[in-house]
């Protein structure tokens, strides 16, 4: 196959063809960084490319494999990072203007464990402003590669354009309202939000501390269970991070789903849903029984309230986060993000309490219900992948922003592992998608059966037709 033809390559073929030295890094990363020049004018998926740096470490990682010296599946596979993982040799402006020459005097903790894995960094992908729901309005939002008139997903939208387009071989993003979740599924990839604290957030500009997570999105289950198994882990450095131990989520990834049992709520997962999404959900049902998989019907605990409390409990902890810089360099934010600062500045004691006794009956209630089963299938969001025009339309009515957060704030505020995969192409020929969630580092569970069911169906391998 021709090095121009590798650029949808799984991760893990190009690892195992880097690690035989059937293939060089070198002349994949250029390959990589030719594709870029070509397409990224177009999708505005990268804040910087690092063409000279990335070419200095596939060499290494070349000279390296001719000495025998292999670091696992990422050594000389060239990947991407969000533009909120801090960078000593870049700046990291999270999707500002006023932090457009910030460059960190340290890495975050998660960029240090994938170089020392000997992943080549690309460059950093462009992405909302400060990880909220918009764009800085001077800066050129990326742009979904399945369609350009279609949402691309926030806020990690760099990161689904990019690996959707084959500019890079998987890449991090954050979620913290459904911002791994969300580009997953309009951009037709495999993302794992996983449990909170299971990924290091040190060194990652923060929205809101406490439901931030950190995760890898790539084209198969197989090949985001690669990313984690190197960023995951305890960190010093942050201290809500988990002592867990971290399991190989390669090694058991092909053990099936029998034995398994998996949770469906009938009632949340169908009404008011688009009937195209719930046909995909129910077709993922099917596919799973056949592999094995035990079906158990399930209550969720009441959500609603706790997703119509997402914005505020996010704005209070954003509030926090831009204390430095908010108000006083209040004129360089862009209008959503300042709103969403300037609702946190104005919330009492009462507000925040009322909102944390939600998420502790949630969580505890979720918790409950994995006594029962595995595994929990729901869909990624309550319909297709919306168009601009739509989206623009849903931003002057609150309560269809709640609508789309109905399948993910809730697993924020749980700190729930889940992992969105693709399940089918609906009318307008975008992706669909489902989740599944686990209980908390239930992470191998989660990519082993998304594994499964990619290893029966090819909706992960359908690619944008530009």
């Amino acid at each position: 196959m021709p090095l121009s033809d590798l650029h949808y390559a799984p991760l893990l073929e190009i690892s195992e063809r880097v690690r035989r030295r059937e293939l060089s890094p070198v002349a994949v990363t250029e390959a990589m960084l030719d594709r870029i020049d070509a397409l990224d004018g177009r999708y505005h998926s990268y804040a910087t490319v690092l063409a000279d740096r990335a070419l200095a470490q596939a060499k290494a990682a070349e000279d390296e494999l001719a000495r025998r010296i292999w670091r696992g599946p990422l050594h000389g596979v060239p990947i991407a990072l969000k533009d909120l993982c801090y960078t000593t040799y870049a700046p990291t402006a999270a999707g500002t203007t006023m932090l457009r020459e910030f460059v960190p005097s340290y890495n975050a903790t998660v960029v240090d464990r994938l170089e020392r894995a000997g992943a080549i960094v690309l460059g950093k992908l462009q992405m909302t402003e400060g990880a909220y729901t918009s764009h800085h309005p001077a800066l050129a939002a990326p742009l979904n590669p399945w369609n350009e008139q279609h949402w691309v997903g926030s806020s990690s939208s760099g990161s689904g354009a990019a690996t959707a387009a084959g500019l890079c071989y998987g890449s991090l993003g954050s979620d913290t309202g459904g911002s791994i979740r969300f580009p997953s599924a309009c951009c037709g990839l495999t993302g794992i939000k996983p449990t909170w604290g299971r990924v290091s957030r040190h060194g990652v500009f923060a929205l809101a501390d406490s439901l931030d997570h950190i995760g890898p999105m790539a084209r198969s289950a197989a090949d985001a269970a690669a990313i984690l198994s190197v960023i995951a882990g305890v960190d010093a450095a942050d201290p809500t991070s988990l002592s867990d131990a971290v399991p190989d989520y390669l090694a058991a990834i092909g053990a099936g789903l029998r034995g398994i049992t998996i949770g469906i709520d009938r009632r949340y997962t169908s009404d008011g849903i688009d009937p195209q999404v719930v046909a995909a959900l129910r077709e993922t049902e099917r596919v799973l029984i056949a592999l094995g998989a035990r079906i158990r019907e399930v209550r969720v605990p009441a959500f609603e309230n706790l997703v119509g409390l997402w914005i505020p409990m996010c704005s209070v902890e954003t509030a926090t986060a831009h204390l430095a810089t908010y108000p006083a360099r209040k004129s360089e934010y862009g209008p959503d993000l300042a709103a969403l600062i300037e609702q946190g500045r104005s919330l009492t004691g009462l507000d925040i309490a009322a909102a944390m006794h939600e998420r502790l009956a949630f969580s505890g209630g979720l918790k409950t219900l994995f006594e029962d089963i595995d595994l929990m299938l729901i869909p990624t969001m309550p319909m297709p992948t919306p168009s601009l025009a739509a989206m623009s339309e849903y931003g002057e009515d609150p309560s269809v922003l709640n609508g789309i957060l109905r399948f993910t704030a809730p697993y924020d505020f749980s700190g729930s592992p889940t992992i969105t995969f693709p399940t089918g192409i609906d009318a307008a020929g975008m992706p669909l998608s489902a989740q599944l969630v686990g209980p908390h580092v239930s992470e191998d569970r989660l990519a082993r059966a998304a594994h499964a069911f990619q290893s029966v169906t090819d909706w992960h391998t359908r690619r944008p037709a530009a």
